[in-house]
C-alpha cells in the first residue's frame, strides 16, 4: 500500500514508514533518546530528500519523546527543574541552528554537511560509550565494586559558579554546563533533525554525574520542547515538514515508545549504554559507507530545492 508525500514529492510504502516509526519509538523509550539520529538516516536511506528528512524527523521525535516522558514522570524518574534549565539553553541553540541550516541549504552543501556530521558524532560518541560500558560489565562480571569517588573529589565542572540544587537528581551543580549542554543539543536538533539524546544522555551521566535512572526521563522532557520548536520554525522558514509523513511516523512512534520504556526498565544501566553504543556505531558506519561507495546514479537533476 503506497501513500503520496506532498512535500517530499514521492510515493512510499506506508508499512515501511510505520515500521520505521515504531522501531525508532521503541528505541526512544528504551534508551531515553529522541530517535532522530536513527529516523533521519533511515528516511534518507529510503530516498526521502535530506532537507525533508531532517525537518520531518524532528517532528516524529516530539511524539515518541512525549510518550516516553509521560511514563517516566509517572514513575518519578524525571527531574523537571533540571530539564527546564536544559530547555532554556536548547531553545537558544535551536534558534542559532536553524539559521545555520538555512545558510547551508542556500549554499547547496546541506546534504554533505549533515552526513559528515552524523558520521563524526555517531562514531565518536558510540566508541566512547561502548568502551566505558564494556569496562563496567567486566567489573560486574568479576564482582568488583564500581569505582567510587573519594569524598570532596570533583572535576572542573563542579567548581563552576551559579550553582543550583536539583533535588530529584540529588546533585548540587552549576547551571553553566547544563545550559551549555542544552545549547549544543539545540543546535544539533535544528541542523541534523535529532533530539540529541545520543549525546545528552552520556554527557549527563559522565560529565554532570547525574544518576542514570533520572537521565532518561529528563532527556526526553527537554527533547520534547526543543524539537517541537524546531519543527514549527522549520515549517515556517524552510517549508520542509511533510505533514503526511510526520503523521504516520508519530502514530507508530508513540506506540513503540510505550513498549520501549517497559523493556528499558528491566535492563541494568551498563547494558543499556552498551546496546545504545552498538546502535549508534551501526548507524554511523552505514552512513560512512554511503559516503564512499559510488551511487547507482552518478548524475542527478535538481528541481527547486530537492535533487532527484
Amino acid at each position: 500500500m503506497t501513500v503520496y508525500l506532498p512535500i517530499a514529492e514521492l510515493s512510499v510504502n506506508i508499512f515501511i514508514i510505520l515500521g520505521m516509526g515504531a522501531a525508532v519509538g521503541f528505541l526512544s523509550g528504551m534508551f531515553g533518546v529522541g530517535g532522530g539520529f536513527l529516523i533521519t538516516p533511515l528516511l534518507i536511506f529510503y530516498n526521502i530528500p535530506p532537507v525533508v528528512a531532517v525537518a520531518t524527523g524532528a517532528n516524529q521525535v516530539v511524539a515518541s519523546s512525549i510518550s516516553g516522558a509521560i511514563t517516566h514522570f509517572r514513575r518519578g524518574t524525571l527531574d523537571v527543574k533540571l530539564g527546564t534549565v536544559l530547555l532554556v539553553g536548547g531553545l537558544a541553540g535551536a534558534t542559532i541552528g536553524i539559521s545555520i541550516f538555512s545558510w547551508l541549504r542556500r549554499l547547496g552543501q546541506l546534504d554533505l554537511f549533515v552526513s559528515l556530521l552524523y558520521v563524526i558524532l555517531l562514531g565518536t560518541v558510540g566508541s566512547l560509550m561502548l568502551s566505558e560500558s564494556v569496562r563496567a560489565m567486566r567489573r560486574t562480571a568479576r564482582n568488583e565494586p564500581p569505582v567510587a569517588k573519594r569524598p570532596g573529589q570533583h572535576i572542573w565542572v563542579h567548581r563552576l559558579p551559579f550553582k543550583m540544587r536539583f533535588k530529584k537528581s540529588k546533585i548540587y551543580l552549576s547551571a553553566i554546563p547544563v545550559l551549555a549542554l542544552g545549547f549544543a543539543i539545540g543546535v544539533l536538533t535544528s541542523i541534523m533533525g535529532v533530539g540529541g539524546g545520543f549525546i545528552m544522555v552520556p554527557a549527563m551521566i559522565y560529565l554532570l554525574r547525574i544518576p542514570t535512572n533520572v537521565v532518561v526521563g529528563t532527556s526526553l522532557f527537554q527533547i520534547i520542547f526543543v524539537t517541537a520548536y524546531t519543527t514549527m520554525v522549520q515549517a515556517a522558514t524552510n517549508y520542509s515538514v511533510d505533514i503526511v509523513l510526520a503523521t504516520i511516523l508519530m502514530v507508530a512512534g508513540v506506540i513503540g515508545a510505550q513498549y520501549g520504556v517497559r523493556v528499558g526498565q528491566k535492563l541494568r544501566g551498563e547494558q543499556l549504554r552498551a546496546l545504545l553504543a552498538l546502535l549508534v556505531l551501526a548507524v554511523g558506519i552505514r552512513l560512512a559507507i554511503a559516503l564512499v561507495v559510488p551511487p547507482d546514479d552518478v548524475y542527478s537533476v535538481a528541481v527547486g530545492s530537492f535533487a532527484y
